[in-house]
């Protein structure tokens, strides 16, 4: 079977699907390291406020 013989949504599949798949791991990725990023600019902004008390 060649690559002619192949129907054509298989062949968008092969050449759309794994970049697709990668794009959706990456953003999922940098998601929970913005939420980390959240997290720490919180506590960074607390630990400002309480010095500025002082």
């Amino acid at each position: 079977m060649t690559l002619v013989d192949l129907p054509q949504w298989i062949v968008i599949i092969g050449n759309f699907g794994f970049p697709v798949a990668i794009t959706f791991y990456l953003f999922v990725r940098f998601e929970k390291k913005l939420d980390k990023l959240e997290n720490v600019i919180m506590k960074l902004s607390s630990e400002i406020e309480a010095l500025n008390r002082k």
